[in-house]
């Protein structure tokens, strides 16, 4: 046997080893119940979180923008004389 088939033999047999063992069961059964956690948690993608920051982010610049517009209107709006009531 020379020696790169060796090689991949240990391996492979190293592979379904470990398979075989209850190691692998142990994992399955881990990742299941992350995922099953995960869920439950109501997690939402860094995708989905990157696009809700933006657009708080424009809603920011809106509402600062109306608050400035606000107060330019507030300053240059003629003040009616105040009638003794």
């Amino acid at each position: 046997m020379d020696r790169p088939s060796l090689l991949q033999d240990v391996q492979q047999r190293m592979t379904e080893l470990l398979r075989a063992s209850p190691a692998a069961d142990i994992e399955r059964n881990l990742k299941a119940m992350m995922a099953q956690t995960f869920q439950r948690m109501d997690l939402v993608t860094r995708e989905e979180f990157d696009i809700q920051v933006e657009m708080v982010a424009r809603l920011r610049q809106r509402i600062e923008a109306l608050e400035a517009r606000l107060a330019a209107s507030a300053d240059t709006a003629p003040t009616a004389p105040r009638q003794p009531g």
